[in-house]
Formats: structure tokens, sequence, C-alpha cells
């Protein structure tokens, strides 16, 4: 009774603040399909990690899990227009990345030949970026009326509290028709990079890449600065259900230090919770301006050399499906993939997408 109280009060609070856009009708997406989650039990609908971890995360590594990243939602319609409200719970800016990363929605549609084509985005409207805010957003219109299957990408870093797809009062929607991304699903840990930081719409990380191009269901687990080899979380991670491949790349955020002492109990402890599931160890990329800066050269060479001895020894000592990934490529072409010699643009996204890739369909084809 008290659940069903909650609940009740939870929908009068979503009608009152939303401003509907006219025309449409308005499904709450917990009745259609949430993906890119790797347990149920979270706090919030569209958070990352489960509620019972919280105690064992740093303040700051829990507020980034209560953002969306990777999280999407699966629908299917045939509705000839398609809009969006949601309820954002952050009031965050960042000097380097854009508004439409951080708070925006992208809108992706399976096309007649199977793959996801991109449809729009939502920009952040300036007057309502304030914590407990509401977006709203018509993403298309004047379609033709047939069935198709869609995907909602929701914000990198912010969260959200409730999310409502609006089409056609004539219109009908669903869940999805056609399982994609499928199961068994790829989990990536890591630091701001693996978070988005700075992709210009959340369609772009990299996670979100290599689930469309792979139709595999991507579970993004990384945190901005948080990355740093925690044994809960290697263990919590050991939870998720039908994983075909852990990809870790924490590098970026740990010291020297740390690629040397903590690699192999933080592989090896997720490797012995979960021996059938391969691993893959991402090198940290090299920054471009470690060709002018000797220190930060040699201070990054020396963190891979730590994270790649480890990976050695892990395969000496008989840990089986472990592979490894080089840094090299990982800034696009001529270097040009970051947005402050750190944090990957769109182009940067594609490069480690593009890099990881062939790799990962062989472990999915095994």
């Amino acid at each position: 009774m008290k659940r069903l109280s909650i609940f009740i009060l939870l929908l009068l609070a979503v009608s009152m603040q939303a401003a509907p856009l006219d025309g449409y009708i308005y499904t709450d997406a917990r009745a259609l399909s949430i993906i890119g989650k790797g347990w149920a039990e979270t706090s919030g609908d569209y958070q990352r990690m489960p509620s019972y971890m919280k105690d064992s995360c740093r303040d700051n590594q829990w507020w980034l899990y209560c953002h969306s990243a990777g999280v999407a939602i699966r629908f299917a319609s045939n509705s000839k227009r398609i809009a969006a409200q949601w309820n954002l719970i952050n009031n965050f800016h960042m000097q380097h990345m854009a508004m439409t990363g951080i708070k925006g929605v992208d809108l992706y549609r399976l096309n007649k030949k199977g793959k996801w084509e991109y449809v729009n985005t939502a920009r952040p409207q300036e007057k309502n970026l304030v914590a407990d805010s509401v977006q709203s957003k018509m993403f298309v219109e004047r379609m033709d009326g047939d069935w198709y299957e869609y995907m909602f990408y929701l914000p990198l870093y912010d969260g959200i509290n409730w999310f409502q797809v609006g089409i056609d009062s004539t219109a009908e929607i669903s869940k999805p028709r056609i399982d994609l991304p499928r199961k068994p699903r790829i989990v990536f840990y890591g630091t701001s990079i693996m978070q988005g930081g700075c992709a210009s719409r959340p369609g772009m990380v990299a996670t979100s890449i290599i689930e469309r191009d792979l139709n595999r269901e991507c579970i993004n687990l990384g945190t901005s600065g948080e990355g740093k080899m925690d044994f809960p979380i290697a263990r919590i991670m050991a939870t998720i259900d039908d994983v075909c491949c852990y990809v870790i790349d924490p590098v970026p955020n740990c010291t020297s230090g740390m690629c040397d002492t903590i690699t192999y109990d933080f592989v090896n402890t997720l490797h012995s919770l979960r021996p059938e599931v391969p691993i893959v160890m991402v090198e940290g990329i090299r920054y471009p301006y470690c060709s002018q800066d000797t220190f930060y050269l040699r201070y990054l060479t020396e963190k891979n050399a730590h994270w790649k001895r480890n990976y050695k020894q892990l395969k000496k000592d008989g840990v089986k499906n472990l592979y490894y990934v080089t840094w090299d490529g990982m800034t696009g072409r001529d270097e040009d993939g970051t947005v402050d010699g750190v944090h990957l643009t769109d182009l940067g996204f594609r490069a480690y997408a593009d890099i990881l890739e062939p790799l990962l369909k062989k472990i999915i084809k095994k």
C-alpha cells in the first residue's frame, strides 16, 4: 500500500511539473524498455549503480553513478511524430563539453536495413538549466506512419528523475518488437572518457557507438576522475547477468603506483568471480601534447608499462580470455580527436570504437 501511494504521488508530481507539447499523448518510459543498466535495484530508474552500493562509493563517485550515461529507452511506434519530456536532477556545467552532451537527449531510429540512424538531439533549454528542471522536445514530425523501432539516449553528465515519450493521439506505442541491441551485454568500466567526456551528444560516446555498430547492449560504468579500480566495483560488476565481455580502461585516473600495485588484484577479482567472461584491458591514451611535454610522455608511458606488466603476469598465472589493447590511434587521425588534449571529441570516440570493435566482434563470435 505504501509503495502504491508513493507511485501515485510520483505520477501527480510529473503531471504538475511537466508542460506537455500540444497534440501529444505521453507514455512513461518505465512502461517501455530501459536498457544499458546492469541492475534493476537502483535508487532511481535511470541511475547506473545499485542503491546498496552507496556506502561503498566515495561521495563524488556515487554522484556520478547517478548520471544516466549509456542508459537508453527502447520502444516501437507508428506515430508520425515523436516528442519527449524529462526531468533533470542537476545543475551541472563544464567549460569544455557541449550542453547537448551533458544534459541533452538523442533519438535514433532503426531503418529498414537494420541499421540505427540518427534523428535529432534535444538542446537543453537555457531558462530551465537548473536542478529539477523539466525539458521537452519535438524530435521529428511528418513521418510516413509505419511502425519503426526507436532508441533515446539519455544525458551523459546529468541524471533524470522521469522520462515520457510523446506520440500522436491516434498512434500506438509499445515495447520493442525487435530485440536490438541484444544480449549478452558488454560492460565498460573506466574514467571520464568512458563516461562520455566530451562527446557533443549522448549517442556519440564510444559505448553508444559500439552498441549501435554491433547491435549489442552496452553498459557504461565510466566515472569522471573516479575510475580507480576499487575492489567493490570489480565485485559488483561480476554480478551483472548476461555479459559476454568486460572492457576496463582505468589507467587515466590511476597513478603509476596504482597501475603497478592494484591492477593485478582488480582484474583477478573480476576474473575469479566470472572466469567464463573475457576481459579486455585497454591502455590509457597518450595525450597529444606528450610529443612536446617530456614529463607526461615519461609518466604516461610508465603507467601503461605497469598496466601491461600486470596483464602479462595474469596471463602467465593462467588467467584465460584476457585481451590487451594499446592506445595507438585512440585520439583520432593526426591526434585531432580531443577537446583539451585529454578528453575525446566525437572524432576521438569514433576512433576509440573503431579500434575496439574488431576485437569485440571476435569475442562475441566465440
